[in-house]
This record gives structure tokens, C-alpha cells and sequence, in this order.
């Protein structure tokens, strides 16, 4: 009977070291999973509190900016667009809008969108290539390439912005093995569109001809394009088209040309191509509807094949909600006031030739510009903003262009000029621009 209790005995002491052990492990576990939990307490504390590091790292960032006088802000307007504004509760004579010829409250135009409205809606429903493709998009497509016709036979395309069309076109006609050259000063729509195109992209000095010659002689690609804002959304001054398309034909090259701030202004209304009358199967043009035109969106109109090959292929087009019809209406009307009521280009023209002239002998340097975009180079960020300021508390709105952008030092007053202003709206700026002026001399 000893031996079966010794072994008993024995089993005993090897289940209490086991239980034992067993023991300590789940004591273990238990700390272990306490601490885990105290972790995630501390980690959730920390994102109440604000400890998180990828918020710290992005609220950083966003300091750094204020510090430096880049941060940007969104006022409030309620009022319609014209010369004078409501913004942020105050009445102020504004010179910033790309309203160039006042037609973005014009009764013609808005009385055409509310009409719509009875027969199309609000909304387009789908995109282009489904159902959302109305007769509206249609009839204005036509009209569009038939007034630009940047070649023979040209077809446009709408968008629903000149960013997308932007992106359209050099992810479309752009890949790896090809070649963009582009002015360094186009407008970051641009800048994307070569860089998700993944061609190899050169960029060339401001309206340097030479230099992109240069760069077109050494460079290697299978498809080569120059790409070029027609009039530059910060300077105003416009890109040497006839010599572009020389160079394009010369190498054997597209000339992607976007129009935002010439078409309806520049060549009559028909843009920056027609100024210099150019036509060219080349020629792949870009212009805006937000703009001169006073609504919204954008087209491109070019050779058939180049059409075609954006309706098929250019996720930015496709893969999009069309813009409600009710727009492709009021940018009918738009475009039958832009082709016909010259008297709103003769009024702005003039009121750019008053605004140079009273400009002349201030103590910043006027751009050589002859478009409604008439910058004043200020130079360093707090002195651009302070006279942003002093304009403010005179009641006038000048926004302020700091850098990214423009470049480092070439901080700016961008003087935007509508036919909606008058003479004595200039004048009223003018003697406010001396009057501060002074104090800067």
C-alpha cells in the first residue's frame, strides 16, 4: 500500500508544480494584458489630450506656416460676384475675381440657368458616359469648338473643371517613354497633370524660347509635348505662342496650350490663339468657363483623334459626374455675350490702360502685363500683407499672392480688373495704392 501512496504522493507534488506553474503564467498573462490595457488607456488619454504625434506633426506644420505669414484663410461672401462684395459682413469695392467681363451675375445669363432648371433639373445624375450626357453638354460643345477652332474640324470636350481637363489631356497623351517640356511658371494643374502622366518632364525658363530649344535639342522621348499657360495667372503677361508652335513643328512635337485667362478676353473673345492667329492640328487648347465666361467648368477642343482619345481614355473625364445641364445653358448664353457684346471687352481695355496710368511711380514694380491680371511686385510677405491690409481698412480688397504660389521674394498684390468695375472704381484704387504707397517710399 506505501508504494501506491508514494507514487500518489509523488503525482501530487508534480501536479502542484505544474499548478503552481500554471499559476505564475496566468499571473504573467494577467500583468501583461494589464499593461496592454494601460497602454491603450495612456494611448487614448494622449489623442484626447492632443498627444497624438501624427496630429503634433500636422498642427507643426500648420504653426510653421501662420509663423511665416503663409497661411491661408477663406472669407465669406454673401453677395453676388460683381465690383462690390459682401465679405465677412462688409461692403468692399473688390479687385480679385477672374470675372473679367462681369457676365457671372449677369441677368442674361442667370435668367438662362433658371429656366433651365424647369426642364433639366439640378443634376446631371451620372457621368458623360452613362446618362448624365444632355443635349445642353452637346449643343455646347459644338458652339465651343466652332468659336475657338484651333484646327480644322476641331471637336471640344467639357469638364467640370480646367484642372480635370488639365489632367485629362497629359494623362491621356502622356506615359512613361515621352517628353513634357513646361514653363515654369504654369499653373499647378499643369504641374500634376505632367507628373501623373509619369513622362519625364523638363521644365524650362519663363517664356524662355532658347532655353527650351536647348532641352528639346537634347532631350529623347517617344511623344514630346510643350505645354504652356497662354496668359500666366500670376504675372499676366502671355506665352510666345508663334514661336512655340514653330519649335512643336520643328520637333515634331504637341502644343498643350491652357487659355484660362484669355478665352472671352484675348482675340476678340476667341482667347490667346486668335490674338496671334494660330491654327494648327498641333494645337491641343484649354479653356475655362468659371473665368471670362462667368459660370463654371472648362473645355478642351483639338484634331478629332485627340477628342476622342480624352472621351475614351482620361479617368478625369470618365470616371466624373457631369456638370449639371442646367450650366451647359447659362454658359450658352455666356458664350452668345462673349461673341457679341464687344463693348465689354473695349470697357475693360480701357479700364487697363487707367490703372497702368494712374500706377506709374509707385514704389513697387508694376508687371508688363495688357491683360486684366495686373500684378504689383511688393516683394517680402509681411510688406505684401500690410498693404493688402491698409487697402482693407480704405475698404478695398487686394489679395495678397505669397509664395508657394509665386516664387521666393516676388510676394504680390494681384490687381484683378472686371468690366463690372468703372473708371472711378480705379481711380478710387489708384489714389489708395499712392496714398499707402507713400508710406513705403
Amino acid at each position: 500500500m506505501s508504494r501506491p501512496t508514494a507514487r500518489c504522493s509523488a503525482s501530487s507534488a508534480s501536479c502542484l508544480r505544474e499548478s503552481r506553474s500554471r499559476a505564475s503564467a496566468c499571473r504573467g498573462a494577467d500583468r501583461s494584458d494589464g499593461a496592454s490595457l494601460t497602454s491603450i488607456r495612456r494611448d487614448a488619454v494622449s489623442r484626447l489630450l492632443g498627444d497624438n504625434p501624427a496630429i503634433a506633426e500636422l498642427e507643426r506644420e500648420l504653426a510653421q506656416r501662420r509663423d511665416h505669414g503663409l497661411a491661408r484663410t477663406r472669407r465669406i461672401v454673401d453677395s453676388a460676384q460683381g465690383a462690390r462684395l459682401s465679405i465677412d459682413g462688409r461692403a468692399l469695392l473688390a479687385f480679385a475675381s477672374n470675372d473679367y467681363l462681369g457676365l457671372a451675375n449677369a441677368p442674361e445669363v442667370a435668367t438662362a440657368a433658371r429656366d433651365a432648371i424647369a426642364h433639366w433639373g439640378v443634376g446631371a445624375g451620372a457621368s458623360h458616359l452613362i446618362v448624365g450626357h444632355a443635349q445642353p453638354h452637346a449643343a455646347l460643345e459644338d458652339a465651343l469648338a466652332a468659336y475657338v477652332a484651333p484646327c480644322d474640324g476641331a471637336r471640344a470636350l467639357t469638364f467640370s473643371s480646367g484642372y480635370l481637363a488639365n489632367l485629362a489631356i497629359l494623362t491621356a497623351l502622356a506615359s512613361r517613354n515621352d517628353v513634357i517640356f513646361a514653363d515654369r511658371l504654369n499653373h499647378a494643374c499643369l504641374t500634376d497633370g505632367a507628373l501623373l502622366s509619369r513622362a519625364k518632364l523638363e521644365r524650362y525658363r519663363h517664356c524662355d524660347v532658347a532655353a527650351l530649344t536647348r532641352a528639346m535639342e537634347a532631350a529623347v522621348g517617344r511623344r514630346r509635348f510643350i505645354v504652356t499657360d497662354a496668359v500666366f495667372s500670376m504675372d499676366g503677361d502671355i506665352a510666345p505662342l508663334p514661336e512655340l508652335l514653330l519649335l512643336a513643328e520643328r520637333f515634331d512635337a504637341w502644343l498643350v496650350v491652357d487659355d484660362a485667362h484669355g478665352f472671352g478676353v484675348l482675340g476678340d473673345g476667341r482667347g490667346t490663339l486668335a490674338r496671334f492667329g494660330l491654327r494648327s492640328e498641333r494645337i491641343v487648347y484649354m479653356g475655362t468657363l468659371g473665368k471670362a465666361a462667368g459660370v463654371a467648368g472648362a473645355f478642351v477642343a483639338a484634331h478629332p483623334a485627340v477628342i476622342e482619345t480624352l472621351l475614351q481614355t482620361a479617368r478625369s473625364y470618365v470616371y466624373t459626374t457631369a456638370a449639371p445641364p442646367l450650366l451647359a445653358v447659362a454658359l450658352g448664353a455666356a458664350l452668345r455675350s462673349i461673341r457679341n457684346d464687344d463693348f465689354r471687352r473695349a470697357h475693360l481695355a480701357e479700364l487697363i490702360a487707367v490703372f497702368r496710368e494712374g500706377a506709374a511711380g509707385l514704389p513697387w514694380t508694376l508687371s508688363a502685363s495688357s491683360t486684366p491680371i495686373q500684378p504689383l511686385i511688393v516683394g517680402d510677405v509681411p510688406t505684401a500683407l500690410a498693404v493688402s491690409d491698409a487697402l482693407l481698412a480704405r475698404g478695398i480688397f487686394v489679395p495678397a499672392i505669397r509664395p508657394p504660389t509665386v516664387p521666393a521674394g516676388t510676394a504680390r498684390l494681384r490687381v484683378s480688373l472686371s468690366a463690372a468695375h468703372t473708371l472711378a472704381d480705379v481711380d478710387a484704387l489708384t489714389v489708395a495704392l499712392r496714398e499707402i504707397g507713400r508710406g513705403f517710399a
